[in-house]
């Protein structure tokens, strides 16, 4: 099913302005859904509008190379988020020690409280009777 020719228009306006550098409502990608986007149409549409579609794939045939700022930016996100997720790793292994220290003082704590109750007993056992 082919598009309007107003949807057509649209779509060649925002190739034009994806290919010169200038986008208005995406970030400049030279992708087939950043044509839709700064179409302001459904991706369905872009795949629909053939003619348009063929002469994008013409144009933008080339992989899309990043500057070294870009590349150096890539690299400095994949080390920390590294690192995030050595810290998580960490944060929970730490996490499962403290609920295990946890359980153990309360079973400790439980312990001493009835050794204090037992020896509070034998305490009123043992006290000599006062005679009067």
């Amino acid at each position: 099913m082919p598009v309007s020719a107003a949807t057509e228009t649209k779509l060649r306006e925002a190739m034009v302005r994806l290919l010169a550098g200038e986008p208005l409502h995406t970030d400049g990608a030279l992708s087939k859904e950043n044509l839709a986007r700064e179409a302001q149409v459904s991706h369905a549409t872009v795949h629909r509008a053939e003619d348009v579609l063929a002469e994008w794939d013409a144009k933008v045939a080339r992989p899309v190379l990043r500057t070294p700022g870009e590349v150096q930016r890539d690299e400095t996100i994949a080390a920390l988020r590294k690192k995030l997720r050595d810290a998580k790793a960490q944060v929970t292994l730490v996490q499962g020690k403290l609920d295990a220290l946890a359980t153990v003082t309360a079973n400790l704590y439980a312990e001493n409280q009835a050794l204090k109750k037992t020896r509070g007993r034998k305490r009123l056992a043992i006290a000599p009777v006062q005679e009067g």
